[in-house]
């Protein structure tokens, strides 16, 4: 493994030390600062709203490399369009630099479960939009706490939704490991397929779409594994963050949309050229 490799154990171990420094620095009665969580890498803010890829990053190597941009060529695609993915952690972006800088889709977080909204969509959602970008929205999926149904309905009514404009891209399912425990939220393989296709099913029949999923091969193999079949419907974005896609999740053959890096902040890039991302969008 690469020594600038970051895995999982060295950001628990610094997790530990900070909390180690903070309760001895309390009980000798002096002032600390622990290093706050960096923008893209174990958020949770007291609204115990989480990014795409927080929970993947927290369980799965991170290699710096994969931030290094590449060319369609180098990736192994005919082509390829460069774009990020945005939080309430960002704030009010600067959507007119990120176009200079070559961007030309964005999507943004809109709920997570059935109990938060981000406060930033307005700015994020309609910023990107009116910059010239292909748009779309995520909702971070608590399988353990309401049906897929309930969820799909909650993004839906809370911009969650999809119109055939050209620019307007389905909106995703943001499947990743468990924040608050069991990896899989204690649902068995059919389970959580079941409460997949729940989601997936009420989605398409508020908005006409199929959902994109966001996963990991990873936490995809072990949460979902060979349960059921979704690449014949569902577009595929994948989270790995290195120098190529690797193995995808089982039974799809290729991915739509790829997360790379987190670094400065969540970048992807579109399997294809800016007219086929258009195509999707337009349905």
């Amino acid at each position: 493994m690469p020594t600038n490799v970051t895995t999982p154990g060295t950001r628990r171990t610094r997790r530990a030390i900070g909390a180690v420094v903070a309760t001895t620095a309390a009980v000798i009665g002096l002032a600390t600062v622990v290093p706050t969580a960096v923008a893209g890498q174990d958020e949770a803010d007291a609204t115990m709203n989480h990014s795409m890829g927080s929970q993947i990053r927290e369980h799965e190597e991170v290699d710096p490399a994969g931030a290094t941009r590449r060319s369609a060529e180098q990736i192994g695609v005919a082509a390829t369009v460069a774009g990020i993915d945005v939080a309430s952690y960002q704030g009010n972006v600067d959507w007119a630099g990120h176009w200079a800088a070559g961007k030309r889709f964005a999507f943004v977080k809109a709920t997570e479960g059935t109990g938060y909204k981000n406060p930033y969509f307005t700015q994020q959602y309609n910023g990107s939009y009116n910059v010239g970008m292909i748009r779309g929205t995520y909702h971070f999926a608590l399988p353990d706490r309401s049906s897929g149904a309930t969820q799909a309905n909650y993004f839906v009514n809370n911009g969650g939704g999809w119109s055939g404009d050209g620019k307007t891209l389905p909106g995703v399912a943001d499947l990743e490991y468990n924040p608050y425990g069991a990896t899989c939220y204690g649902l068995s393989q059919a389970s959580m397929a079941a409460w997949i296709r729940d989601f997936s099913n009420t989605y398409r029949s508020r908005t006409g779409r199929d959902p994109i999923f966001y996963t990991s091969t990873s936490w995809w193999s072990q949460c979902v594994g060979t349960a059921q079949q979704f690449a014949s419907t569902n577009p595929l974005w994948v989270a790995r963050y290195s120098t190529s896609v690797g193995a995808l999740p089982y039974n799809w053959g290729v991915w739509t949309f790829w997360q790379h890096t987190s670094t400065p902040l969540d970048q992807n890039y579109f399997n294809g050229a800016i007219d086929r991302l258009r195509v999707l969008a337009t349905g």
